[in-house]
């Protein structure tokens, strides 16, 4: 295998490892480069992304006011901004031409198209790719409804709670819907709306472990009746995390939970 895709991310980063699976499925080989969030603003974001000195900072041409969870200076190259125009992590170069190419999912669609796994995206079915496109989609949705969730739960308020709780069972009601159809989200066998399903939900479900800063603000784990309320979507998600492709990735992200 030779390394396709290169993808700069602070790490461990969830939404990346939908690449890192697709990829094992797919037998396409993903570089990942990276550091702890806090760590990220140290770094200079380009292809041939590196820690930076605190004296190279200095004397650096890129630094960039941080925005959308970065506060201070980032160091972003003109080239990294030019591949990836909104300025975001995960940022993937893709192929010999280093194109830019951005959000987690599109990420993950790369991998599949670059691999010998087209089962993973529709098995060349243009239809069905699409239908698989829909779940995906779903997904973004709730995982940026989920991101605004735990960003806000130290100083939640109601607003945000109840938007997160509605959209949590929107979504939930939608894959427990499909997998009362079939063994899978989108059909028969596994696609890319299983492996994002797995990951995304998977960092979800971390909101158990603010339990006692949601009760002090009055309010319950959202996910907490999941196995009674959407018993078909958590099993499925714990069965797929066990299996060797995800669980190599995952690690013990989900030990506590199980």
């Amino acid at each position: 295998m030779s390394s396709k895709i290169r993808i700069f991310s602070y790490l461990p980063n969830p939404r990346v490892w939908k690449s890192l699976i697709t990829a094992k499925f797919a037998n396409v080989d993903v570089e990942v480069i990276g550091d702890k969030p806090k760590n990220l603003a140290n770094w200079l974001w380009d292809y041939d992304a590196k820690a930076l000195s605190d004296d190279e900072k200095l004397v650096s041409p890129h630094a960039r006011k941080g925005k959308r969870g970065f506060t201070g200076d980032l160091y972003k190259t003109d080239e990294f901004l030019e591949a990836h125009p909104f300025g975001t992590v995960p940022a993937a170069f893709v192929g010999d031409e280093k194109t830019g190419v951005f959000e987690s999912n599109s990420i993950m669609r790369s991998v599949a198209r670059l691999g010998n796994s087209d089962s993973l995206y529709g098995k060349n079915d243009p239809s069905l790719s699409s239908r698989i496109d829909s779940f995906l989609d779903a997904n973004l949705v709730f995982s940026r409804e989920h991101q605004v969730y735990i960003l806000s739960i130290e100083s939640l308020s109601e607003y945000t709670y109840d938007r997160m709780k509605s959209a949590y069972e929107f979504y939930l009601d939608g894959i427990e819907s499909a997998l009362s159809k079939s063994e899978y989200i989108s059909g028969d066998y596994l696609t890319l709306a299983d492996i994002s399903y797995v990951c995304d939900f998977s960092q979800f479900l971390r909101e158990g472990k603010y339990q006692e800063i949601l009760k002090k603000q009055g309010f319950n784990i959202i996910s907490q009746d999941i196995k009674d309320t959407h018993p078909k979507s958590i099993n499925h998600l714990l069965n797929l995390s066990d299996q060797e492709q995800f669980s190599s990735v995952m690690g013990p992200y989900l030990d506590w939970y199980k």
